[in-house]
């Protein structure tokens, strides 16, 4: 047996340590009350077959059945957790939570949890969860929704799936999807409370409590004292959230099934009593190193890797069975066994089924999604003087964009009871811009609330919130900002219906004030003009409206898409766009809007098209296409002919086939795009453009520089400009 093959060594020392009843000591072997012994079996099945389902693991990996594996042994001890806390509550489970999902299971008849695992194991398509996609630990049946090889990274939306149970009984929101009296639980490694993402979460789950808020959420610390190969300092853990305000922290041995049961039982009573997060440490081992690949004598020694072998959970459970008269000996034995022949079969029918193996049956869950709500009754007309109020008197008139985006809004938490807008400074104050100005007032504090600063948890409660029904419309105060927690969005947000075939959906309209061309800010914090972060994430819609009606029609489009189809809605509002009135010359109110009937909108991928000639294209979105109308009647005049601009208005979801055919015969097109030229979208499009066309096309791309934003009189020289737009527009018609 190789030394460095602990799977197999760990497998024979529970069965020679069995055998002789050698087993290594603990505090507390007697039964008081807290369990049966018919308990106690079933939460040692759960560890012995999850135990097993590792060692197949390996075998299979070592065949080319198998193709991912973090091993669950040593933190077997979650099987309690499985038990105690009600399937009813939504889990968001750490990446060795085998136990945890196999004892879960058994709360409901007729599950089948070891040939699900074993189906996500082997990356097959019958993998009732992610449909093959990655091996994770999920059921839409069980309310645990997959996760990836979380670190720290889904804390964030707990806590949000947390604050969204009590604040759903408050609103009475018919979507909500999670009991009224239920919590939420968390699991997650020692090292990941090191993490900013982590951190983030507890900081939020504080500061709302602090503030007499709700967050019924259970951290579960499964603390095995290594973070890979980096030891956790000793009592870091403790040390950390003992005394920490706002949280019941309790400690408890994850390597002894009386004290978990009795400690997870007085979690689970004070989380649900309290409404408020409780901490529990569970100090537990690692077995067979970090995952499959990794080798624990790099930076383990012999006395400790086998000294933790020794302190095997399964090993502990066995002598408790013993002890208390559960089981024999022969019977621990028999049962291994016969789980070990349970497990292989299983695995085995698992590895010939069928598997993933054309782009388009993986991708078909990007948007997918199995929610299905019926789309609440638009605002009637004549109720509008009473949803207004005081601004009735002004929507008859024209207006910019910030006060038509208001309107929207005002429009949306009065047709959607489960809206709800959050972010930095948008409550009393009504944001930066005064774009969320008065909805608190209107429609209260638990609608329409500010955050703490920090984007990573605003997204993240988001996340969460939606988990539970509501469509959160949740505002990053500037798109630089954005950047603090572009993981949650990427990472988080738009993988879960890919990874969970639609059965778990997180759908949001994220507003972000943006881009350049500002004259109040400058620098690239507040005149960021990029937004590549965005281009490349499958399923999500990026609008960027350039004008005020647009944007109301848009922006209830995406909060429909939201409802009906569970999309995400990445929002980009221009703010330099935000107060303009005029395009041409002073008070010529050229670039104001009346706001729209209430019935008005725009679908996703619907561009505008600006005009019939057919000499010269332009097409843009945003700043740049406020820059192109500008510009139009003096390409026209040098000209002496007709041009037509296009604004793209979605920059995702871009029906290429309908844009041609807006094209029609002319062969010179010119894309202008406000961002950097570096993976802009307008790069993107002109590839497209050029791929769809069967006639020979002259095609150019005016985009900004690739520069950050200077401040002062230089902030928009490296940008377009109607003058550079001018110019690019008759240098390529002379072409």
């Amino acid at each position: 047996m190789s030394l460095f093959n602990r799977a197999k060594i760990i497998d024979q020392n529970f069965t020679d340590f069995v055998q002789s009843e050698n087993f290594p000591k603990s505090e507390i072997d007697v039964l008081k009350n807290i369990s049966t012994k018919s308990d106690l079996i079933s939460l040692f099945e759960s560890q012995v077959l999850s135990r097993h389902l590792d060692l197949k693991a390996r075998t299979m990996k070592e065949e080319g059945k198998c193709f991912y594996t973090i091993a669950s042994s040593g933190h077997e001890g979650n099987s309690v957790f499985g038990k105690t806390f009600s399937y009813k509550d939504m889990a968001f489970l750490h990446y060795r939570s085998g136990a945890f999902f196999i004892e879960r299971s058994k709360q409901i008849a007729g599950t089948t949890p070891i040939y699900d695992l074993a189906l996500s194991l082997t990356a097959s398509s019958d993998d009732p969860i992610s449909g093959g996609r990655h091996k994770v630990f999920g059921s839409k049946l069980l309310n645990i929704p997959p996760q990836t090889s979380t670190i720290s990274s889904h804390i964030p939306k707990a806590v949000g799936a947390a604050l969204s149970i009590d604040r759903a009984k408050d609103l009475q929101i018919q979507e909500r999807e999670l009991e009224y009296d239920s919590i939420i639980i968390c699991s997650f490694g020692d090292a990941s409370i090191n993490h900013s993402t982590a951190l983030g979460g507890f900081n939020t789950a504080e500061w709302i409590t602090h503030q007499g808020g709700h967050v019924p959420i259970i951290f579960i610390c499964e603390d095995n004292g290594l973070g890979i190969s980096v030891k956790t300092p000793k009592n870091w853990v403790h040390d950390s959230f003992s005394n920490r305000k706002g949280f019941k922290y309790i400690e408890c041995n994850g390597l002894d099934l009386i004290d978990l049961v009795q400690k997870s039982k007085l979690a689970d009573e004070f989380c649900r009593t309290n409404r408020t997060p409780v901490f529990l440490h569970m100090k537990t081992i690692r077995l067979m190193g970090h995952a499959g690949s990794d080798i624990e004598f790099g930076y383990n020694s012999k006395e400790n890797i086998e000294q933790n072998e020794f302190n095997d959970p399964l090993l502990h459970s066995s002598r408790i069975l013993i002890n208390n008269k559960s089981l024999s000996k022969d019977d621990i034995l028999k049962l291994y066994e016969h789980s070990r022949e349970v497990v292989n079969h299983v695995c085995d029918e698992a590895a010939i089924r069928p598997k993933l193996d054309t782009s388009r049956s993986v991708m078909k869950s990007i948007i997918s999604s199995t929610r299905a709500y019926n789309l609440p009754s638009e605002p009637k007309e004549t109720n509008r003087e009473k949803v207004f109020g005081k601004e009735y008197q002004r929507i008859q008139k024209p207006q910019h964009m910030a006060k038509l985006i208001n309107y929207a809004l005002t429009d949306i938490l009065n047709q959607y009871s489960n809206t709800l807008v959050f972010g930095e400074d948008v409550a009393k104050k009504g944001g930066v811009y005064n774009v969320t100005a008065n909805l608190m007032e209107q429609y209260g504090i638990r609608r329409v609330f500010d955050s703490p600063l920090d984007e990573t948890s605003i997204i993240g409660t988001a996340i969460g919130l939606s988990h539970n029904g509501f469509i959160p419309i949740p505002e990053i105060q500037f798109l630089a900002y954005y950047h603090n927690a572009e993981d949650q969005l990427r990472g988080e947000a738009a993988t879960l219906p890919f990874f969970s075939k639609g059965q778990f959906v997180n759908p949001m309209v994220l507003r972000i004030p943006g881009l350049a061309y500002q004259k109040g800010f400058g620098g690239h914090f507040h005149n960021d003009n990029s937004l590549s972060v965005f281009r490349d994430l499958p399923g999500i819609i990026v609008a960027c409206p350039s004008n005020g009606l647009d944007a109301v029609k848009m922006l209830r489009r995406a909060v429909y898409e939201s409802y009906i189809n569970s999309r995400i809605t990445v929002f980009i509002e221009p703010i330099a766009l935000y107060m303009v009135k005029d395009l041409h010359k002073p008070k010529d109110k050229k670039w104001s809007f009346k706001y729209p009937s209430i019935k008005e909108d725009i679908s996703v991928g619907e561009f505008a098209v600006h005009g019939q000639g057919s000499s010269l294209i332009i097409i843009s979105y945003g700043n740049g296409f406020y820059l192109s109308m500008k510009a139009k009647i003096e390409i026209e005049k040098k000209l002496n002919k007709k041009i037509k601009i296009i604004d793209l208005r979605w920059l995702s979801d871009t029906n290429i086939v309908s844009l041609m055919k807006s094209m029609g015969k002319c062969a010179k097109i010119l894309v202008v795009d406000e961002c950097r030229k570096n993976g802009c979208y307008g790069e993107g499009l002109v590839t497209d453009i050029h791929s769809a066309s069967t006639k020979p096309l002259k095609i150019r791309l005016h985009a900004a520089e690739n520069s950050f934003i200077p401040l002062g009189k230089a902030a928009t020289v490296t940008l377009p400009s109607k003058e550079s737009i001018i110019n690019n527009a008759i240098e390529l018609y002379n072409e």
